[in-house]
C-alpha cells in the first residue's frame, strides 16, 4: 500500500517538474551579424548617383505622380484594384494567415465526443454457456492538452508568422511590379505614337521629294533612275510604320490586361497621347539604406531566413519528450439494464511519448534544418547584392542613355540642316541627286534613332524606379526584425 502511494505521488510530481523546466529550444532569431545587409557599404550612397539627373532625396512612395499625368494616375489606380496577379497574391496571403491560425490553434485543448450503439453478444469466461444477444451503448467524451514543454509549438507559430510576412512581401513585390508595368505600358503607348509621328513626318518629306523629282524628270533635269531611287527610299520609310503601329496596339493590349480588362476594351484617350510625359526635376534616389527598406524581395528573403531559423527549434524539440494530458468520461452498458451508476467510467492522466534520438531521425532533421538556414542566409545575401547591382546598373544605364540622347539630338539637328542645304543646292543645280537623297536618308535615320532613344529613356527611367523599390506601401509591410521597420499587427487585413 505504501509503495502504491509513493508511485502515485511520483506520477503526480513528474508532470509538475517537467512543466517547471519548460523552455524554448533552438536559436532565437535576429539578423545575423555576418549578413551582408549589416555591412556599412550596403547602406552607403550609390556610386552611380553622382550624375546630374539624380538627387540624394528619398524616392516618394507614389513615384509615378512625378509625371503629373492624371490619366496615368487613373490607370494605376485601376490596376491596383483589378489586376489578376494582385488578386492571386492576396489569396496566397490569406492562405498563409490561415496556416498561422492553424499553428496557433495547437495551443488550444482538443475536445471529442463519441456515441456508439451496437447490437451483438458478449463472450463468456468459460465459453460453455451461450449468451443472449443485446443492444449495447457506449457514450463518452474526452479532452486532451499538449504541453509545449520545449517550445515546439511556439517555434512552429514563429515560423508560420515569418511565412506570413514573407508572403506579404511577395504581395508587395507584385504590387510594385504591376505599378511599373502599368506605367511602362502607358508610356510605351505614348512613345510609339511619337515614333509613328516621326516616321510619318519623314515619309511625308520623302513623298514631297519624290514629287519634286518627278517634276524635274519631266523637265529634263532628273532621270528615271533618280525617280526610282527616290521612290525606293519612300517605300523603305513606309515599311517602318507598321511595326510601330503593332507596338502601339500590343502596348494597349498589355495595359488593358494589367488593369483587369479584356484586351479589346481599352479605348478612348488612352491610346491618343502623342508623347510620353517627362520629368521636370532630377530623380530622387536616396541611398542604399532607403532602398534596402523598400525592396520587397529583400524583406521576403529576410523573413524566409527567420522562418528557417525557427524550424531549427521545431526539429530540436523532437529530441525531447512530448507530454499530453488527457481526460475521458462516459457510460457503457446494455440498453436493457441501463444505469448511470454502474455504467459510468472516467480516466485522467498524462501520455508521455519520446523518440530516442539514437534510434530515430530527430538529429538528422535538426541537421537538415540548420543546413536550410545556412542556405537561406546565403540566398538573403544574394538578394541584397543583386538589389544593389540592379540599382547601380539602372542608374548607369539611364545616365548614359541621357548622354546618348543628347548626342543624337544634336546629330539630328545637324542632319536636318544638312538636308535643308542639300535640297536648296539641288534645286539650283549645284549638287547631284544622290547627295540630296543621301542627306534625306541620313536625316530619316537620325530622326528614327532619336525617337527610339526617347522611348528607351522612358523604359530606363521606369526600370530605375522599380529597382529602387518604388511603390512600396509601408502600412502593408511592417516587421520588427528587419532594420528600420515596425512590428506587424496580428489583426491587420490583406492590403487592397
Amino acid at each position: 500500500m505504501r509503495l502504491n502511494r509513493s508511485l502515485c505521488r511520483a506520477a503526480l510530481v513528474l508532470p509538475v517538474l517537467l512543466l517547471s523546466a519548460c523552455t524554448v529550444v533552438g536559436p532565437d532569431y535576429r539578423v545575423p551579424d555576418e549578413a551582408l545587409i549589416q555591412q556599412e557599404s550596403a547602406h552607403a550612397d550609390f556610386a552611380s548617383a553622382d550624375a546630374p539627373p539624380y538627387t540624394r532625396d528619398d524616392l516618394p512612395r507614389d513615384w509615378w505622380r512625378l509625371y503629373r499625368d492624371a490619366q496615368l494616375d487613373g490607370l494605376i489606380e485601376a490596376a491596383l484594384k483589378a489586376n489578376t496577379d494582385l488578386r492571386i497574391a492576396s489569396a496566397n496571403l490569406a492562405r498563409s494567415r490561415a496556416i498561422l491560425d492553424e499553428a496557433r490553434s495547437m495551443t488550444d485543448p482538443i475536445f471529442d465526443v463519441s456515441a456508439a450503439p451496437t447490437y451483438g453478444r458478449s463472450a463468456t469466461a468459460s465459453g460453455t454457456r451461450r449468451q443472449a444477444d443485446h443492444w449495447f451503448y457506449d457514450v463518452g467524451g474526452g479532452m486532451s492538452y499538449q504541453f509545449d514543454l520545449f517550445g515546439k509549438i511556439a517555434r512552429a507559430i514563429e515560423a508560420a508568422a515569418a511565412d506570413v510576412e514573407a508572403t506579404r512581401s511577395v504581395y508587395d513585390m507584385v504590387r510594385i511590379t504591376v505599378i511599373a508595368d502599368t506605367t511602362r505600358a502607358y508610356l510605351d503607348i505614348c512613345s510609339s505614337n511619337h515614333r509613328i509621328a516621326v516616321a510619318e513626318h519623314s515619309l511625308a518629306l520623302q513623298q514631297t521629294f519624290v514629287n519634286s523629282t518627278v517634276r524635274l524628270a519631266r523637265g529634263g533635269r532628273a532621270t528615271t533612275l533618280d525617280v526610282s531611287r527616290s521612290r525606293a527610299q519612300l517605300e523603305q520609310l513606309r515599311a517602318a510604320v507598321p511595326p510601330l503601329q503593332a507596338q502601339h496596339r500590343t502596348a494597349l493590349f498589355q495595359l488593358a490586361v494589367l488593369t483587369g480588362s479584356a484586351p479589346n476594351t481599352l479605348t478612348g484617350r488612352v491610346g491618343q497621347c502623342r508623347a510620353a510625359p517627362r520629368l521636370t526635376s532630377p530623380i530622387p534616389v536616396g541611398n542604399g539604406a532607403d532602398m534596402l527598406r523598400r525592396r520587397p524581395d529583400i524583406r521576403q528573403a529576410e523573413r524566409e531566413l527567420a522562418a528557417a531559423t525557427a524550424r531549427i527549434g521545431v526539429a530540436t524539440a523532437d529530441l525531447y519528450p512530448s507530454i499530453r494530458i488527457g481526460l475521458s468520461t462516459g457510460i457503457t452498458g446494455v440498453f436493457s439494464d441501463f444505469s448511470f451508476a454502474n455504467a459510468f467510467r472516467w480516466s485522467v492522466g498524462p501520455l508521455i511519448s519520446w523518440t530516442i534520438p539514437a534510434t530515430g531521425p530527430a538529429r538528422s532533421r535538426v541537421a537538415q534544418a540548420e543546413a536550410v538556414t545556412q542556405a537561406a542566409l546565403a540566398y538573403f545575401d544574394g538578394v541584397v547584392l543583386n538589389a544593389l547591382k540592379e540599382v547601380e546598373s539602372a542608374l548607369t544605364l539611364y545616365a548614359r542613355e541621357l548622354d546618348r540622347n543628347a548626342a543624337l539630338r544634336e546629330s539630328r539637328n545637324q542632319g536636318k540642316l544638312a538636308a535643308r542645304q542639300a535640297h536648296r543646292l539641288y534645286d539650283y543645280g549645284r549638287t547631284d541627286f544622290l547627295t540630296t537623297l543621301d542627306a534625306d536618308r541620313t536625316l530619316a535615320s537620325l530622326e528614327s534613332a532619336l525617337a527610339e532613344s526617347d522611348a528607351q529613356l522612358v523604359r530606363n527611367r521606369v526600370n530605375l524606379f522599380l529597382a529602387l523599390g518604388g511603390g512600396w506601401n509601408p502600412e502593408a509591410s511592417r516587421d520588427e526584425n528587419f532594420p528600420g521597420q515596425g512590428k506587424p499587427e496580428q489583426g491587420d487585413t490583406p492590403p487592397s
